[in-house]
């Protein structure tokens, strides 16, 4: 049997992923509410197949706890979040959750950390914490990780398609973990040691955010010469060799957006182009501000409260809103005292801001610019209804006649 601590983005469907391939699963979470809606049938989130693969897995009786089990593996896949001023990562969450499993496991558990950390995190805070608990690493207990690699929108087919990586100190664990995960992974997975592991997630993500931040660069480079920097873009990717990224209002999520910053803490002075990538990425928010106030000026539209903004998730179809640029330009103008204005996203229910909408046609109607944060389908399949509005359309989706881009 495994015990998946934390049932969040990541630890949910892996708990599922799992349970429905006729592993034994024990999900625990110590937010009670959250558990009670699972024991009570619901999903907590919208994701693509997930109700289909909680359904299988409920048949297969996986069970819901705020407890913790005793038994002989436990997958940890808490949040590791970071702080804003330091940018560096707080493993709070981390270091309860192995302290809690640490209260309840037998000698010879395995415990896999599953959550994104810096490189050397389970050095510093892991293996102290199962020393401190009598145990010695190696023969009363194993220490893996096995960083997730998946995203929202496509979690489930992602988990049973993407390879994997397991870091473990015994090459014998690393073979007994790669086998548990074989049960649904069809991708590759590859095992190694614990540090390679705990670079690698973060390099992955790191590559791509530095990739995003050329084509925002390029973006700023092209305004700024009254260049189109689609066109250029795409006559560029006809190289054999070469493949620029689309430029965006931003970087969300929490991994392209919060990984990089674990690099630049580990090794201040030497990841000079993974802080400036970070730096560009973070200005673009911003960037995006600066192109409705020139708007707003041609257009002689005279009050921020008539602006529009289409999209809060980070990304499009999915409901996850962390670090999103759009919650970012938001607190942005709240730094400059402005506000009023408007914001809808079809898949954000509650009410996250100020002067949020919830119907298209009510927020549609008190605007006259629109500004497309985000390519939900809703939008690209409909792109006939903001026929009328003037429209900055900063994720390159829009064809009408007339639209302003970054």
């Amino acid at each position: 049997m495994i015990n998946v601590i934390g049932l969040g983005y990541i630890g949910l469907p892996t708990a599922l992923m799992f349970a429905s391939h006729g592993v034994e699963v024990v999900g625990t979470d110590t937010n009670a509410e959250l558990v009670a809606q699972l024991n009570a049938g619901k999903t907590t989130f919208e994701e693509k197949g997930l109700d289909q693969l909680f359904a299988d897995a409920v048949k297969s009786g996986i069970r819901f706890s705020t407890e913790y089990v005793s038994t002989d593996t436990y997958i940890v896949a808490v949040p590791t979040p970071y702080d804003k001023q330091s940018k560096k990562i707080d493993s709070c969450y981390v270091v309860s959750a192995v302290k809690q499993v640490m209260e309840v496991c037998p000698k010879g558990a395995v415990v896999v950390l599953e959550s994104t950390v810096s490189p050397g995190t389970i050095d510093r805070y892991v293996r102290p914490i199962v020393e401190s608990h009598g145990f010695v690493i190696g023969e009363d207990l194993h220490l893996v990780h096995a960083p997730e690699r998946i995203i929202p929108g496509n979690m489930v087919y992602e988990l049973l398609h993407n390879s994997r990586t397991i870091g473990a100190d015994c090459p014998k664990i690393a073979e007994q973990i790669k086998e548990l995960y074989s049960s649904f992974c069809q991708g590759e997975i590859v095992t190694t040691d614990i540090r390679t592991a705990e670079m690698t997630k973060v390099v992955e993500n790191t590559f791509r955010d530095i990739n995003i931040a050329y084509a925002n660069e390029l973006a700023k480079i092209c305004r700024c010469d009254g260049m189109d920097v689609h066109e250029i873009i795409r006559i560029a990717n006809k190289h054999p060799r070469v493949n620029i990224l689309s430029p965006g209002p931003g970087v969300g999520g929490h991994c392209i957006s919060v990984d990089p910053w674990f690099l630049v803490g580990e090794y201040p002075g030497l990841a000079n182009i993974i802080l400036a990538a970070r730096k560009i990425n973070d200005s673009m928010p911003e960037f995006v501000l600066e192109r409705i106030s020139e708007i707003m000026k041609e257009r002689g539209i005279t009050s921020v409260s008539r602006i529009g903004l289409y999209g809060l998730t980070y990304k499009e179809d999915v409901d996850d809103v962390r670090e999103s640029p759009t919650l970012q330009m938001l607190e942005c103008m709240e730094r400059h005292l402005a506000g009023g204005i408007k914001v809808f996203d079809p898949w954000v229910k509650k009410d996250l801001v100020p002067n949020q909408y919830h119907d298209l046609d009510s927020f549609l109607a008190d605007v006259d610019m629109v500004v497309i944060m985000v390519g939900h389908s809703q939008l690209r399949e409909n792109m006939d209804i903001l026929k009328g509005k003037v429209v900055l359309d900063t994720r390159h989706i829009c064809k009408l006649d007339g639209v302003y881009y970054l």
